[in-house]
């Protein structure tokens, strides 16, 4: 251990409370031990940290900062460089605010186009987003903060996620799930993580020994610390033996208790406490050391953040169409703006994320700076999707006497939220219905996108061209026009597919889940990975970006340790091109899709100016996990490697021998037809109960409530006065939709279990007290209203004694 001797001089009660938060944000602080309290700040893109009270949602106001590109949006840049530079501002802006530990980047992966929180998912690639993730903690922790990734592990889900399993197979949960965490930790080196709310194969994510102890820091060799979700922590005994070291946010003094009374029981032992109590300690104290050492400037360069932001979204953005080559637009064409989104951009995520941006770029206040003639701007439609006959006509009479018409239009605040998954992939109607109006009476339409994640696109006949903002941060009004008028020329490529329509997704029949498993039946078949094995047509494939000059691939040469190959810029402007590396299998024993991601090089090139590039391979690049053997291996044979500009636009190929490293493989092939094939889209039982290795664990609800039930779940309960409540809060929520934007604390609540009511109310409740609630639900009125009033009580006269214990001490 590291911190042997500080410990030491701790008691037992001081160990169990620095384990938990004492506030919303921060650690518990003991002084007369010199361990301060470090602070945390979510910060998927952008810092938020609150300075009054303080609420894990996001509805209370922050101190302002610079609002980047969300993560899921920097992905389509295909640089990790550049989410190193944002890490880094990220880093000098947590100085500024004295701020320790930043609560990002989210590292998720989109196994639906419908995944909630589309902000912080990274890609439906593990490969890419580990990569962009392992920019951005090599930048944040530069400047002496922590780093913190989530969510660990197989987070997909917002509906009842703190209350949902996660049932999939070893080698699904190590190849798609885990390799990004594992990119993140290695080759970032991050110095915290963050757990996931839900249950991976039946135990919560918290207390996951597999995760936690046999992956994380037995084989990756993990020394950082691990901390909860807020109010994610289910049994904090069972999450400190696992290794978690602290909960969050703010329980108060019962799980300390429980800490201290399994420890006297032998129920859990004090090794197991000092060294959750060790990583913790050794963070503060690096934390505290770099804050002493470094001066603390007075503020970040907000013109120099802001900049960077603005370079973010002008390389994230991607150009999806380009018909004629109307864009970029000529100087002095005749525009005419059209669209609430150019009036009032959606830029951000919500709820965690909800960044105080230090400024606000719109389309509609900067495009008078640029050598177009704007022959007039509406807002058109209703964003929140009410017809409007009165814009709807402005609008039409605009674009009718324009040259060109710019279209601003994309998914609201309700269609994506955190809480909520999206329950369709359209555009509100009325928008759809605007847009055919316009383009009957002018056809050049230049369509301008915001939306966190794949939507369908019906329409997209309609549009002479499509520009792709996603989420693009306070600056990215001047990014795409920049795009628009020829001074930037695109270079963002999807980090996902835009299927033709929701019914043509792996996990159609799957996601979400019904009642509390989540069965991840597509397995491998994530995005690209199945429609390419499947032969599914898609509107736009993973990886696939239009430029403004074009780009030839010529002269592959393969060897063991990589592909070499020559890249030229053939048109007439500069720019950027992202060469991509897949791998494929034809004749495998083991099932794996038609192609894998497995190197990517983004080379920016001159007109008429050639390189030579090379991608290299890594430890990950021939892999695959096997069952059988509990390693991973390498099948034997001749593997096809394939260069090109999307997942779809194969260049160049060639093959190469590798040798394998075992015989023992993991699959009998005639009980998994539809792994084989890669057609996955109903998979039965017994198949994927072969796939799992193990029966399919039972997730119907049914009988009692447990506290381990969402709130949501009340419609079935045993008491009147529980499904009274549960009642009024759908009531709430659905009017809280009804108006356009969700109530983010509506949706927490809905959504949470009950024992989060005891991990998030400052250790007002007790895990006693909701022992009694749960009673009352149940419908044994009396009996439960007794036990939480007793355990009440208890709670309060145990937490003073508790506190006095700590206190006996000066300075704490």
């Amino acid at each position: 251990m590291k911190q042997k001797e500080l410990i030491g001089k701790m008691t037992l009660e001081e160990k169990a409370a620095l384990l938990s938060g004492k506030g919303e944000w921060q650690t518990w602080n003991f002084d007369h031990l010199g361990i301060p309290s470090i602070y945390c700040s979510d910060g998927p893109h952008g810092l938020r940290k609150q300075a009054g009270a303080g609420d894990h949602l996001g509805l209370n106001p922050s101190l302002p900062a610079t609002c980047f590109p969300t993560a899921a949006t920097v992905a389509n840049s295909w640089d990790p460089s550049l989410g190193e530079e944002i890490g880094e501002a990220l880093g000098e802006e947590a100085q500024a605010q004295d701020v320790h530990v930043i609560l990002g980047p989210g590292l998720n992966i989109k196994r639906s186009p419908l995944c909630g929180r589309n902000f912080e998912y990274f890609s439906e690639d593990p490969y890419l987003a580990g990569k962009m993730a392992a920019g951005y903690i090599r930048g944040i922790q530069s400047k002496g903060k922590c780093a913190c990734p989530k969510h660990f592990a197989v987070n997909s889900q917002e509906l009842r996620r703190m209350a949902m399993n996660a049932v999939l197979d070893e080698r699904t949960l190590r190849e798609i799930y885990l390799t990004g965490f594992e990119i993140a930790v290695k080759e970032g080196r991050a110095k915290a993580l963050m757990t996931s709310y839900n249950q991976v194969n039946g135990i919560y994510a918290n207390e996951n020994t597999h995760l936690l102890k046999d992956i994380l820091r037995d084989e990756w060799r993990y020394d950082g610390i691990v901390i909860t979700d807020w109010g994610g922590s289910n049994d904090h005994i069972k999450g400190v033996a696992a290794g978690s070291d602290l909960e969050m946010p703010t329980p108060g003094m019962d799980s300390a208790r429980q800490i201290v009374k399994a420890v006297r029981e032998g129920k859990l032992s004090e090794e197991a406490v000092d060294s959750c109590v060790d990583r913790l300690l050794e963070a503060i104290q690096t934390l505290v050391k770099g804050k002493e050492e470094g001066e603390k400037p007075k503020d970040f360069d907000e013109r120099a953040h802001h900049e960077l932001a603005k370079k973010a979204a002008a390389e994230s953005a991607v150009l999806l169409k380009n018909q004629e080559d109307i864009l970029p637009l000529k100087p002095g064409t005749h525009v005419a703006l059209i669209g609430d989104f150019a009036f009032d951009p959606r830029y951000q995520g919500a709820g965690s994320s909800m960044v105080n941006s230090t400024r606000l770029d719109k389309i509609s206040d900067m495009i008078g700076e640029y050598d177009l003639m704007v022959t007039g701007m509406t807002k058109g439609y209703v964003r929140t999707g009410e017809p409007d006959t009165v814009l709807e006509k402005e609008a039409v009479d605009l674009a009718r006497a324009a040259d060109v018409v710019l279209y601003c239009f994309g998914l609201d605040e309700l269609s994506e939220s955190e809480g909520v998954d999206r329950a369709h992939m359209r555009i509100p109607q009325n928008q759809i219905t605007l847009l055919e109006s316009i383009t009957r009476v002018n056809p050049n339409a230049v369509a301008i996108l915001c939306a966190g994640s794949a939507i369908e696109m019906p329409w997209i006949n309609s549009v002479k061209a499509l520009l792709h903002g996603y989420l693009c941060g306070q600056a990215g009004a001047g990014a795409l026009l920049d795009i628009i008028v020829g001074k930037v020329n695109p270079s963002g490529r999807l980090s996902e597919t835009y299927p033709l329509r929701y019914e043509d997704t792996p996990a159609f029949k799957y996601f979400p889940s019904e009642q509390r498993n989540s069965e991840y039946r597509e397995a491998l078949y994530v995005g690209y990975r199945y429609y390419d094995t499947a032969k599914v047509r898609v509107q736009f494939p993973f990886g696939f970006g239009l430029s403004y000059t074009e780009f030839e691939y010529s002269d592959l040469q393969v060897d063991e340790m990589g592909a070499d190959f020559i890249l030229t810029n053939t048109g007439k402007m500069d720019g950027a091109e992202t060469a991509q590396l897949y791998i494929g299998k034809k004749d495998a024993k083991v099932f794996r899709p038609e192609k894998e991601l497995k190197g990517f090089q983004k080379v920016f090139l001159k007109a008429g100016e050639s390189r030579k590039v090379r991608i290299p391979f890594d430890d990950k690049t021939f892999r695959y996990w096997n069952r059988k053997t509990g390693h991973w291996e390498v099948e034997g044979g001749i593997y096809t490697i394939m260069i090109g500009a999307s997942c779809l636009d194969v260049r160049l190929n060639a093959e190469v021998e590798m040798k394998g490293t075992t015989e023992l493989y993991p699959y009998h092939t005639n009980r998994m037809p539809s792994y084989y094939s890669g057609l996955i889209s109903n998979v039965e039982d017994t198949e994927f109960q072969e796939l799992l290795d193990m029966s399919i664990p039972d997730g119907k609800w049914g009988g009692e409530l447990t506290m381990n039930d969402a709130i949501c779940q009340m419609y079935y309960a045993k008491s009147p006065v529980a499904r009274f409540i549960y009642r009024k809060l759908t009531q709430m929520k659905k009017k809280s939709e009804n108006a356009g934007k969700p109530d983010l604390n509506i949706l927490f609540i809905y959504n949470m279990p009950f024992r989060a009511i005891a991990k998030m109310t400052g250790g007002m409740v007790s895990m006693e007290m909701i022992e009694g609630i749960m009673a009352m639900v149940n419908g044994h009125l009396f009996r439960g209203l007794g036990h939480t009033i007793t355990g009440f009580f208890r709670n309060q006269r145990q937490n003073r004694k508790y506190v006095k214990k700590l206190t006996e001490k000066k300075g704490v």
